[in-house]
């Protein structure tokens, strides 16, 4: 029997992980990277845009001056102060006009760059920017790693942008995505052109205490080898419904169950995350403000960001709008995707 792992919430859809993303995590090698030239999407492998098994684009399964890190911002990830060190982030790049800031896409816990896919097509479209979003470390296609703090994941795109040659860029963050975005606004203002924060603040989440939950149902898992992808699903959802009720949380957790080699695994990086969930929780304290224009997009029906948060978010980013999209929970770029849109093209005028 194998046992398998894994952990998320964020937008979901299918995805297929293959046996040449199991050897890049392993032997090091560098994931994927896809950037669009023209009407076309260009991989670093040479190839187009993987499929799902539906025969569809993958819809799932987030430095230029230096790589120091901003002494006023005290290391949280337990290695002495010792400095962050980058892993290569896999992302897709959509192309644009090169004189306007490119928008960049940072997903939430246990999600992928593809959370973002169809929203990041249509404001390439409307806005004619460049659009890159991103898989954090031990996410999606980016490689796994041990270390896991907004720290690490602030100084993955403190490295990634400026080798992309997208600096200053408008960074778009949801839920753990929005806190390496306000992070990376804070200790390096220079790469980021304005800010939006969705549906997130820069204190302790407290919103989210069933993650260890969900960390030990996911490892508790056990599916035999050699079964088909639809009984592999349907017998690990049946096991997560004994302590998940809610089916959209079951659907979206599934969605990082992956084949690889005839067996399903996880392709988030379980350990880590479990190891690290107190700092993917909270934020660290910093002292500086961003002073560039940042909105901080909220949901209506979402609990995550609360009234007693303002006064720290005003501190840290005094040129703060707040706007709330009624009706929308935590998932506000998936349930209101064309408030969403707006809001976001509001903010570049």
């Amino acid at each position: 029997m194998l046992r398998l792992a894994c952990l998320g919430l964020g937008l979901w859809s299918t995805a297929h992980f293959s046996p040449a993303h199991l050897r890049h995590r392993k032997y090091g090698t560098h994931p994927r990277r896809c950037v669009r030239a023209g009407k076309k999407t260009r991989c670093s492998d040479g190839s187009g845009p993987r499929q799902s098994l539906l025969g569809l684009p993958r819809t799932c399964p987030v430095a230029a001056q230096s790589s120091r890190q901003n002494p006023g911002h005290p290391d949280s990830s337990g290695r002495g102060g010792a400095e962050p060190r980058p892993v290569p982030l896999s992302y897709k790049l959509l192309d644009g006009e090169a004189a306007l800031p490119a928008l960049v896409f940072l997903h939430g816990l246990f999600g992928c760059k593809t959370n973002f896919n169809s929203i990041a097509k249509a404001l390439a479209q409307q806005t004619g920017r460049r659009v890159l979003t991103v898989d954090a470390r031990n996410h999606g296609d980016s490689p796994h790693s041990p270390e896991m703090s907004y720290e690490d994941m602030s100084q993955d795109m403190q490295h990634l942008l400026p080798q992309l040659g997208l600096v200053p860029s408008v960074l778009i963050g949801h839920s753990m995505g929005g806190k390496t975005a306000m992070l990376l606004a804070l200790q390096r203002p220079d790469l980021v052109e304005r800010l939006v924060a969705v549906d997130i603040s820069p204190v302790e989440t407290t919103s989210s205490s069933a993650f260890p939950t969900y960390i030990a149902a996911m490892k508790a898992i056990e599916i035999p080898d050699e079964v088909s992808r639809s009984c592999a699903r349907k017998l690990a959802d049946e096991q997560l419904s004994l302590v998940i009720q809610d089916i959209s949380v079951r659907q979206f957790l599934l969605t990082n169950l992956v084949e690889a080699d005839s067996r399903f695994v996880w392709r988030v990086n379980l350990d880590a995350l479990a190891q690290h969930v107190d700092k993917i929780l909270a934020f660290p304290e910093c002292q500086e403000a961003y002073l560039g224009p940042t909105l901080f997009l909220l949901g209506g029906n979402s609990k995550f960001v609360h009234p007693s948060h303002y006064p720290e978010i005003r501190r840290l980013f005094p040129r703060v709008q707040m706007q709330t999209v009624r009706n929308a929970g935590h998932w506000i770029h998936a349930t209101c995707p064309q408030d969403f849109m707006a809001a976001i093209r509001g903010f570049l005028t």
